[in-house]
C-alpha cells in the first residue's frame, strides 16, 4: 500500500504565514492609496460647487441689473426710495409688466406664455391685435420674468441669500429691506483660494 507523505507542521504554518502577510501589505497599500485619494475628492466637490455658486450669483445679480436698466429707461413702474432696484428677489421670478410704445425689449427677460397686448391702464387702445406694431402714443404693455427660479445656494442648500440694499454699507451684513442692490452667500465657509463666501 502506498502512503501519502503530508507536509510537515512547519511548512503549513509557513505558507499560512507568507499569505496573511501578504494580505496584511495589500490592505496597508489600499488604505494609503485611499486616504491619499479623499482628499482629492474633497477638492474636487468643493472646486465644482464654488464654480456653482459664481454662476449663480451671477444669473442673481444679471437679472438686477436688467431690472435696472429697464426702470432707467422708464418701462417699469418703481415704487419711491427703490432707486429703480428690484424690492426683492421673488419680482423677479414673478415678473412685472414692461411698458413700452416699442414693446419693451429686454435682454435676457422671459416672456412666460404672453405676447404683445395692448394697454388698457397706459394710454393704449382696445381692439388691437395682439403683437401688433402700436401706433405713436399707444403703449403697449408685456409680462416680463428676469429670473426662472431663486436659485439654491449650494454651499447652505437654501434658496436664501444675503441681500443688501443701495442704502446700505458695502459690508453690511443685514438687509435694510428697500431693495435688492446686491446679493451674497449665506455661508459662513472660507474658499479654496483663502477668501469668505460672504464676500464673492
Amino acid at each position: 500500500m502506498r502512503q501519502q507523505v503530508s507536509p510537515s507542521n512547519g511548512e503549513d504554518s509557513s505558507q499560512a504565514g507568507m499569505t496573511l502577510l501578504e494580505l496584511i501589505i495589500a490592505c496597508a497599500i489600499l488604505l494609503v492609496l485611499a486616504s491619499a485619494a479623499m482628499p482629492v475628492a474633497r477638492f474636487t466637490v468643493k472646486r465644482q460647487q464654488e464654480a456653482e455658486l459664481h454662476r449663480e450669483l451671477r444669473e442673481m445679480r444679471d437679472a438686477i441689473d436688467r431690472y435696472k436698466d429697464a426702470a432707467d429707461r422708464n418701462l417699469i413702474r418703481v415704487e419711491l426710495g427703490t432707486e429703480g432696484y428690484p424690492p426683492d428677489l421673488d419680482t423677479l421670478v414673478k415678473g412685472v409688466d414692461i411698458v413700452s410704445q416699442t414693446g419693451g425689449s429686454i435682454t435676457g427677460a422671459t416672456t412666460p406664455g404672453q405676447p404683445l397686448v395692448p394697454s388698457i391702464g397706459f394710454g393704449g387702445a382696445l381692439g388691437q391685435t395682439p403683437g401688433q406694431s402700436s401706433s405713436a402714443g399707444q403703449d403697449l404693455i408685456r409680462h416680463v420674468r428676469f429670473l426662472r427660479r431663486i436659485p439654491v445656494d449650494p454651499m447652505t442648500g437654501h434658496a436664501e441669500w444675503g441681500m443688501r440694499a443701495v442704502q446700505d454699507d458695502p459690508d453690511s451684513t443685514s438687509w435694510g429691506g428697500k431693495n435688492v442692490f446686491d446679493v451674497f452667500s449665506l455661508s459662513a465657509g472660507t474658499a479654496l483660494d483663502g477668501t469668505k463666501y460672504s464676500d464673492w
